[in-house]
């Protein structure tokens, strides 16, 4: 296939979900792999700038998560903040437990919002609103994503199932795969929104100039 053939593919309005949808795939795989590179460089060269927004990123969720728990949800938990540990009495009268570490806070999310709606195509007097609304959204996905590891450990602590090869309780099913998944669907719904509400208008208006 030649680089003209592509273009045409790409220009042809039938083709645009597929376009769509294959330059969103690129931009999360690139991203999560340019990520890997510049974690294993500490961040350079701003590394102390990162670790500091990375630490106030994951209190910021802590706190939040606290008091979603308390006020929300009216869970009687114990908080440890020095180590950022939320505990629970679970239904069987175990301890269910959480610790937000600097990986689980929202910084990276934010990090894969802006580069993907910073390089995908739209008009940018939309943008400027939305990826900031888009990064509020992430930070509360990311306290729904902590509650919810948490509350399930305390509704279904013995949860063992075998999976992938690997045997997996109620902590590491929540944690590595249903909120995991749930935090990527957030953003994957919020570039979906995008596309629909105003990347496709714009192209509209466009050719009807």
């Amino acid at each position: 296939m030649s680089l003209d053939s592509i273009k045409a593919y790409c220009k042809n309005p039938k083709n645009r979900s597929t376009v769509n949808v294959g330059l969103f795939i690129i931009l999360i795989i690139s991203f999560h792999y340019l990520y890997l590179g510049w974690q294993a460089l500490d961040y350079w060269p701003v590394g102390k700038l990162v670790y500091n927004l990375m630490l106030w990123s994951v209190d910021l969720v802590y706190s939040q998560s606290c008091w979603v728990l308390d006020h929300i949800f009216r869970i009687d938990i114990t908080t440890f903040s020095g180590s950022r540990l939320i505990t629970a009495i679970d239904s069987k009268g175990g301890l269910a437990r959480v610790v937000i570490a600097p990986e689980c806070a929202s910084l990276k999310q934010w990090m894969h919002w802006l580069f993907l709606m910073i390089l995908f195509p739209g008009p940018w007097k939309h943008k400027l609103w939305y990826i900031p609304a888009g990064l509020v959204i992430i930070e509360w996905t990311n306290v729904v994503r902590i509650c919810g590891i948490l509350l399930m450990q305390i509704a279904w602590p013995d949860i063992h199932i075998h999976l992938f090869g690997n045997d997996i309780n109620t902590f590491h099913l929540a944690h590595d795969y249903i909120f995991k998944l749930f935090f990527y669907l957030i953003i994957f719904l919020m570039w979906m929104l995008w596309v629909e509400k105003f990347y496709n208008p714009s192209l509209k208006a466009k050719q009807h100039e």
